[in-house]
């Protein structure tokens, strides 16, 4: 048996097998310069390319770098990192936590840096990823490599997102940093020195403290010990904001130009203080130092300084009038605060070096806010030949017999071998292919030929498919004798045993027979283009197999769950378009295909999962800078719009936009192409909606919206849904649409939209920062009256703005008052246009005693309304109500009543609108078109009733 390969084989495939093109075909390359092609590495999930091919050296390979990292805790060097996570900045400017490894032993280059007159020294290997400031305005940033930047190029830099834009600052945290500044231990505490001309102005931060004089300074006793302390870092923000404030008014100055410095004898001070700004999001520039000469007799010392990022303090930081004065009246053109490159140069230095795995945009930032690339997990690296090893999972000769079928190379072995298990392996997949290619050929040509294939013939007519689609795709017809294919095959060289391995035959209880009998085939085919199974329809009514379609089981070349129909024909223009279209089905497939959706896919009998969406997320190119759009097709019926919400678990397995399209009349593309031809079927794919949104959209439907328990049970069940949205933004932006399309409940309109976010973010484990209480949790329903409130007479408003509190009782006192001012307006109000629970009830005995527009007022009746008033707590406001002084003179009170039961009834015709407005958002105008064109018009009659109300009220008032 055939041994080795020979070694100038193994050469001559190695210089013959080119690696950009054969690693092309898993993964969609894009030039990164250089010489350089990049894609999403194969050997691991990620939304970011870190995958290099150099085709020129044939390697391809993740990146390292090595240098100080911004890290929470302050910037620490990278060696002392490795081995752990922390928490870095990526380039979003989002804190994360991070891996940190070793990456060998390489050689390094050094790039030098200057920014306002710093130089800065960085040492990095050759293909470490930078990113370069570019475009007109300097606003886009391109990928370059250490050994390929040059002199004057602008680096990229991230900030941390400011913290401090809607901060005060802590007045304790304001003393605490003007006593570190200008401060010293007292005993078992500290004393703060204020001096002149300063002193006045620091004195009202130390309310009630004890003072005296000291020459023309003041100071300030009975302070804490901690006061001459650093605070600590996990202080809450306004008061570290506060004690940098402090600080700053104690040992910084604000130059003529509005420079920013804060100055300390102390350079690990200024180290705090950078990390502190790092936190709130304040920028600073690197520490700079300078000698100052003493006293006479004694050595210079240095003193060092700090400056701050103009942008990202505000007025309110400053506690002095001279420095905010000179900090307002600044004209600076503008903040240098990215570095240039002023050379790169090589080095003798060879050594180990680190770098993070950062998952979300592979880049970190590193001391001085220098963006940059990082390294990955996988730490692959290798030849073409490795490429396929690891990618195919085959051993070495293995990988070498695949790259000489591709290269058409015929390769020679050593006799002298005696492992011939991997050989065997790669012999039993060609055959196993071999066999496969022989079935498709077999099949397509019983579909023309065969008199019975007649029905499958007519199947394929039925739905718009003729000859030259048929052939275009590889469908044949299975004929429904026992063992024809098999006899076939079996003249062809195949054993029973290959066919059976390869899924084309089963073994019966005395034969082996035919696994596709008398149905119609389609060949599916590998990302390589190889036929590695099928899938096959049922035609014939006797067919002792009930099931619609058959597919291949799993053999050693077919594993159901990595393979998708059609995947052959439409990977380039996936990656080519940025776009995937999903559908279920092998017609569906033909029919997109055929109409111009040349990016159309199915799954082959199984559900769409993790490895068919990782297999698109390469062809897309699915990743921050390149983002994908994966559109999946479903049948509009209860199973189809069930597919979409499981379609909906793997949604966020892509960077890019995921949408829905739905069929109003309930087709498939292939029935839509029957009905509408190939302009339907484009219009279907066109149609789509975000994936996201459809699955909410129909997950609320299934709750009567229009009442306070309907909206609770379907905020109930969509709010956890939408919690499961790993991005942020996407999160809180459904949270929003969410509100509307459900509408917020009686009386809370106000804050609805701000609660609903607040209980997503409190469901995704996200604290809300703000302010919004549990007012939306309690505001889905009706609100609660607390045990034994009514039974003590004490008036329950429920969760109503004190606004409209007042607006229900002014009308209210109106009401019982002068009963004839109020008038017909008034017993126009039905009872919910009052909120408070209590008011409504006192509204409801005004009606039950006669209502307003025949009264006269007066004694009687008022306690007309006290008889018919429902309990205690409703005849203690009636009584109130009746003896209320009016705010208004005498002459006034008529011009008053009228413009505040308008007002009223506009507020309560605004709620009206805002519910209506929500139904109306949950209307599709396509699908319902008479109810949405319905609603149109209550809205519009019902927006004209308010513009009349408001005039009426204006003229009531003028």
């Amino acid at each position: 048996m055939a041994g080795r390969i020979r070694d100038e084989d193994i050469a001559a495939i190695r210089e013959r097998a080119r690696i950009d093109v054969i690693v092309g075909e898993y993964v969609a390359l894009r030039n990164a310069g250089g010489g350089s092609l990049k894609g999403l590495c194969p050997f691991h999930d990620e939304k970011s390319p870190s995958f290099h091919v150099t085709p020129a050296r044939g390697f391809f390979h993740c990146l390292a770098g090595e240098t100080e990292v911004l890290t929470w805790d302050g910037p620490r060097p990278i060696r002392e990192l490795a081995g752990g996570t922390h928490r870095v900045l990526n380039r979003h400017a989002d804190w994360v936590d991070a891996p940190f490894k070793s990456y060998g032993v390489q050689p390094l280059l050094k790039i030098t840096l200057t920014r306002n007159r710093q130089v800065k020294e960085i040492f990095a290997t050759d293909e470490h990823r930078w990113f370069v400031r570019a475009g007109a305005t300097l606003k886009s940033t391109r990928e370059v490599l250490t050994k390929d930047l040059r002199p004057g190029a602008k680096l990229a830099y991230t900030y941390p997102r400011s913290r401090i834009a809607r901060t005060t600052p802590s007045p304790f945290g304001i003393a605490h940093g003007i006593t570190f500044g200008d401060g010293t231990r007292n005993g078992t505490g500290s004393m703060a020195l204020l001096c002149p001309p300063k002193d006045l102005a620091l004195l009202k931060w130390f309310p009630n403290s004890h003072t005296s004089a000291s020459g023309p300074n003041i100071l300030v006793h009975h302070l804490p010990r901690f006061f001459k302390e650093l605070p600590s870092l996990d202080e809450s923000k306004p008061y570290l904001y506060g004690w940098l404030a402090g600080y700053f008014a104690a040992d910084g100055c604000v130059a003529s130009d509005g420079t920013v410095i804060l100055n300390s004898a102390r350079r690990e001070h200024l180290e705090f203080v950078r990390t502190l700004c790092t936190r709130l999001g304040i920028g600073t520039f690197g520490i700079t130092k300078q000698s100052r000469r003493g006293f006479e007799g004694r050595d210079p010392s240095d003193l060092y300084r700090v400056h701050l990022v103009n942008e990202d303090l505000t007025e309110e930081f400053f506690l002095l009038d001279e420095h905010k004065q000179r900090f307002v009246s600044a004209h600076k053109k503008y903040t240098r605060r990215g570095w240039v490159v002023q050379s790169v140069e090589a080095t003798d230095r060879v050594e180990e070096v680190f770098c993070a795995e950062v998952e979300d945009g592979h880049a970190f930032v590193l001391a001085d806010n220098i963006l940059t690339g990082n390294c990955f997990g996988c730490s692959e690296g290798g030849d073409v030949i490795s490429f396929v090893q690891k990618i195919d999972q085959l051993s070495f000769t293995e990988a070498i017999e695949r790259l000489a079928d591709k290269v058409g190379m015929q390769l020679r072995y050593d006799e002298t071998g005696t492992g011939p298990g991997p050989r065997q392996n790669r012999e039993q997949r060609t055959r196993l292919v071999e066999a496969h290619r022989a079935a498709a050929e077999y099949y397509a040509e019983a579909l023309v030929a065969s008199p019975e294939a007649v029905a499958g013939r007519q199947f394929l007519d039925e739905r718009g498919f003729d000859h030259a689609a048929a052939e275009r795709f590889g469908v044949g017809y299975a004929p429904q004798g026992g063992d024809v294919l098999r006899k076939h095959l079996r003249q062809k060289g195949f054993t029973d045993h290959e066919l059976i391995t390869a899924g084309l035959v089963a073994q019966g209880r005395n034969a082996p027979y035919d696994r596709f009998r008398g149905r119609l085939v389609w060949p599916i085919h590998d990302l390589m283009g190889d036929v590695v199974g099928f899938g096959a329809r049922r035609l014939f009514d006797d067919d002792r197999i009930e099931a619609k379609y058959l597919n291949t089981p799993e053999t050693p070349i077919y594993k159901k769950s990595h393979v998708l129909y059609g995947v052959d024909l439409a990977k380039k223009d996936i990656a080519r378009t940025s776009q995937a279209v999903v559908v279920e089905g092998y017609t569906d497939v033909m029919a997109c295909h055929l109409a111009g959706i040349t990016t159309a896919v199915a799954t082959c009998g199984t559900a769409f999962g993790e490895d068919h969406a990782r297999i698109l997320r390469r062809l897309l190119r699915d990743q921050d800078e390149y983002r994908g759009q994966v559109i999946f097709t479903f049948d509009g019926d209860a199973a189809g719009q069930k597919a979409a919400l499981r379609a909906f678990e793997g949604d966020q397995r892509f960077v890019g936009q995921t949408y829905v399209a739905i069929d109003p009349d309930g087709l498939d593309p292939c029935e839509r192409r029957q009905t509408s031809g190939d302009p339907g079927v484009r219009e279907l794919v066109a149609r789509h909606r975000p994936l996201f949104e459809f699955a909410i959209r129909t997950m609320i439907d299934e709750y009567d919206l229009d009442n306070a328990e309907g909206r609770a049970h379907a905020l109930d069940r969509a709010i956890p849904f939408i919690a499961r949205i790993r991005d942020r933004a996407v999160r809180d932006q459904y949270a929003v649409r969410l509100s509307g399309w459900v509408g917020p409940p009686l009386g809370h309109s106000e804050n609805w939209e701000r609660d609903v976010v607040a209980r997503v973010r409190g469901a995704a484990g996200v604290p809300d920062r703000r302010g919004a209480g549990s007012a939306g949790r309690r505001g889905a329903g009706a609100a609660a009256v607390p045990p034994g409130q009514q039974a003590l007479g004490v008036p329950f408003h429920g969760n109503v703005d004190p606004q409209t509190l007042e607006l229900e009782r002014a009308a209210l006192r109106i009401a019982v008052q002068r009963p004839a001012l109020a008038g017909p307006t008034f017993d126009d109000l039905g009872p919910e246009a009052f909120l408070s629970p209590a008011y409504r009830s006192v509204r409801e005995s005004v009606a039950k005693a006669g209502g307003c527009a025949t009264q006269a007022g007066g004694h009687e009746w008022v306690e007309a309304v006290l008889a018919v008033a429902p309990d205690e707590s409703a005849r203690h406001i009636v009584t109130q109500l009746a003896v209320e002084a009016m705010p208004v003179d005498e002459g006034a009170v008529q011009r008053y009543a009228g413009s505040v039961v308008l007002r009223l009834h506009e507020v309560w015709v605004s709620r009206q609108l805002v519910a209506l407005k929500a139904k109306l958002q949950r209307t599709d105008p396509s699908a319902q078109v008479e109810v949405y064109n319905r609603l149109f018009g209550e809205l519009m009659a019902l927006e004209k009733h308010r513009r009349d109300l408001r005039e009426r009220g204006i003229g009531a008032t003028g």
